[in-house]
């Protein structure tokens, strides 16, 4: 039996792969919450046959398929956002305030149907090596689920690992890769400075805490470009800022918080002393004290060449060459970052949008998918694990 009829295999789960979508969107679970999603998935993998296992705190797991010396990772995420569910379908969130807004439905169901479809093939024809499939809790946050997985010995002796993630500005049916950055190393700043208030029209007798917020604003940016290699990609951008009551008076404290995010792993590493050094100095000249709270959240997802390799021969062989497209380097965070400073890997951009049709971006209470991208998840994945057991 040869490595090119995984669209077959996964075809046999077509509609209850939609089915189970659609469940888990309607049921969404907050990071290490997802006990109803995690049981769904032990079910369905001990129905067909496998041994699955619980992570440590009873969200998350994972499961071995075959045996053997080589041992490839296929990685999930379970959890869904903080966030309200506007899309407008029948299985729209059903939990107040937590919606799959980010795709990790799409992930997880994909995955599932990675699984079932390799324990056909293997059973049909016994792998040549291992496949760990893993349903990860939290990667939303900070620090993620992936150091869980990490923490339970899931990635040792794997020798690669591959994921995917949902991009809504890709048409379904096409597959973005890239070697290298793919995702940025993420961040969260938050600033808070202190002095002494006071009347709007005597500015020369406080310590004027929102003209030296003003400057870590604009000018810690503008300093972080001439103290960082550039080739990095730095970004410092404030989200949130806050100060005052009433126009004429000074307060005496305020608040400014953002990200920090880069895409290489030797900038990542120096960032956070570098940028709290720039702020005291910033706001030094003005009198006010400040409190940096620097918080590190993952590095950069960064892809390896051979593992790319054989992701991009996947997906060549299961859907034509033209599918195959250069994905953009991303600045945003992705904890897969953390299973590939272990091991070996990459993960690759699946396109959702309906060709045509509205462009729903990731994080956005509307977001929504094309659901023909479940079964293509799951294609991908089972190829890619059985074309990099076989290249060995």
């Amino acid at each position: 039996m040869n490595i090119n009829d995984v669209a077959s295999l996964v075809a046999v789960y077509a509609d209850e792969l939609i089915d189970v979508r659609r469940d888990i969107h309607a049921h969404p679970e907050l990071g290490f919450q997802e006990f109803r999603t995690t049981g769904l998935v032990f079910d369905r993998l001990a129905k067909a046959g496998l041994e699955p296992h619980r992570l440590s705190n009873g969200t998350g797991l994972w499961c071995d398929i075959g045996g053997g010396q080589r041992t490839v990772a296929l990685r999930a995420d379970l959890d869904a956002l903080p966030m309200i569910d506007s899309c407008d379908r029948p299985w729209a969130s059903t939990h107040e305030g937590a919606a799959h807004a980010c795709g990790h439905d799409v992930h997880t169901t994909g995955l599932l149907g990675a699984a079932l479809a390799l324990a056909d093939r293997h059973e049909r024809s016994p792998l040549p090596g291992r496949v760990r499939v893993i349903f990860q809790p939290a990667e939303e946050k900070m620090p993620g689920g992936a150091l869980k997985v990490l923490g339970e010995g899931l990635l040792d002796g794997v020798d690669r690992a591959y994921g995917l993630h949902c991009d809504p500005h890709t048409d379904v049916g096409q597959i973005g890769s890239r070697v290298g950055p793919i995702t940025a190393a993420a961040d969260h700043v938050s600033v808070t400075l202190t002095g002494h208030g006071g009347h709007t029209s005597r500015p020369h007798l406080t310590e004027d805490v929102i003209f030296a917020l003003a400057e870590v604003v604009t000018a810690v940016p503008g300093a972080l470009s001439r103290r960082l290699d550039p080739r990095a990609g730095a970004s410092m951008v404030w989200g949130r800022i806050n100060a005052g009551v009433a126009m004429n008076a000074i307060p005496s404290a305020g608040e400014v918080a953002g990200t920090f995010r880069c895409l290489d792993s030797a900038v990542w590493a120096v960032a956070g002393s570098v940028i709290t050094e720039t702020i005291h100095s910033v706001v030094q000249p003005y009198g006010v004290r400040a409190e940096v709270n620097y918080q590190r959240g993952v590095p950069p997802t960064v892809n390896d060449a051979a593992a790319v390799a054989v992701a991009e021969a996947a997906i060549k062989a299961e859907f034509g060459d033209g599918a195959l497209q250069l994905t953009p380097q991303s600045l945003g965070g992705e904890d897969f970052a953390w299973i590939l400073e272990k091991v070996p890997g990459a993960m690759v951009r699946l396109g959702t949008r309906t060709p045509g049709g509205p462009t729903y971006d990731l994080h956005r209470p509307d977001f929504d998918v094309d659901e023909r991208a479940v079964s293509i998840a799951a294609t991908f994945l089972a190829s890619t694990a059985l074309r990099d057991l076989y290249s060995v």
